[in-house]
């Protein structure tokens, strides 16, 4: 079992946008230092939800800074961004980091960054395939041309080939962010690990992955690439000597930055959205998710890959939103619930 941090650089009320990006940097710092596999970097624009508008620029940093640590994009928002740009990036820090980073991309949401980045609302509601099958020739082609309905350009060489990398011929993963049936059968029909969030449970987990599976043998892939496929599994951690305390620790901050952090997504359509209660979510996120005791988190966590099949787990650390809080949670973690595991 594999488990990392989940990062978004949230922004708590009363609290500065530097105030979130130190944090969500010095909790990474101190997952190498605890012990853990991984961190995962969100991204969002114009929200404080989450502060990091670019995922790989951080992970460009967080990989400088450390030294065996995996760090992954969860995720990078390929509707406003164009594959290739980001296939190269991809592709530079795959290569300098020797084999550490991790590419995961998701369709986004139907929000003003589309009309910003001019992309436009068709790139979210049709053209993800397209961009994702560019991207993935990206990484693993040494020369790639498009003749697509969005994406049309003359051959050219892949600079840098990330599978030079002597660490992995086959170049950084790609994970894709899955929160339907239609995005679980993209990532299945090309063999592509699934990020399933934190917002549902167990049971929806384990069908997705077996939805999974179904599309990807049908597809005509191989048992064991089906077997071997790394998924993560998105959730919340923390952790206190009582359960009451953990849960108290995370209703008295998570719904204050839920309300104010989700209230400000805009759709770019003028469409209208629904909107969780805050409080109702993170009771909900406290219930799925390790939150209590050392060993109550560890059994968590164990039962949560028994049920869904899912080894990997990237855990939102910072729901506390206080710095040492959050520092304390990440070692505890490393100290205390990951020796249960191993």
């Amino acid at each position: 079992m594999r488990v990392g941090s989940f990062v978004l650089g949230a922004q708590f009320p009363g609290q500065g946008q530097g105030e979130a990006l130190h944090r969500a940097v010095r909790s990474a710092e101190v997952a190498e230092e605890a012990g853990l596999d991984s961190v995962w970097l969100a991204e969002h624009h114009f929200v404080p939800y989450g502060t990091c508008p670019s995922a790989v620029t951080l992970a460009a940093l967080l990989l400088g800074r450390t030294r065996r640590l995996r760090v992954g994009t969860a995720v990078s928002v390929l509707p406003t961004v164009h594959p290739v740009a980001l296939g190269e990036q991809a592709a530079l820090l795959h290569l300098t980091s020797g084999g550490r980073f991790s590419l995961g991309v998701g369709r986004g949401g139907p929000w003003v960054d589309l009309e910003v980045f001019g992309s436009g609302l068709k790139a979210y509601e049709q053209d993800f395939p397209e961009s994702l099958d560019l991207l993935v020739r990206w990484l693993r082609e040494p020369t790639v041309g498009a003749d697509g309905e969005r994406f049309r350009f003359r051959e050219v060489p892949v600079v840098p080939r990330p599978s030079e990398a002597l660490t992995d011929a086959s170049g950084p993963e790609v994970v894709v962010a899955c929160t339907s049936p239609a995005s679980v059968r993209l990532a299945a029909e090309r063999g592509l690990p699934m990020l399933l969030g934190m917002h549902v449970g167990d049971e929806e987990k384990a069908e997705m992955v077996a939805l999974w599976r179904q599309h990807a043998r049908a597809a005509g892939r191989s048992g064991d690439e089906i077997r071997g496929a790394a998924h993560v599994s998105a959730g919340v951690c923390q952790i206190a000597d009582r359960r009451t305390d953990a849960v108290e620790t995370l209703v008295k901050a998570m719904p204050g930055w839920l309300k104010q952090g989700l209230d400000a997504h805009t759709t770019v359509d003028g469409r209208p959205r629904s909107m969780r209660d805050p409080v109702a979510y993170t009771e909900l996120l406290c219930g799925l998710h390790p939150v209590g005791t050392p060993r109550l988190c560890a059994d968590r966590l164990a039962a949560t890959s028994e049920r869904t099949g899912i080894s990997r787990f990237a855990l939102l650390v910072e729901g506390s939103g206080d710095l040492a809080a959050t520092e304390e949670n990440v070692r505890r973690l490393g100290s205390e619930v990951l020796p249960h595991l191993r």
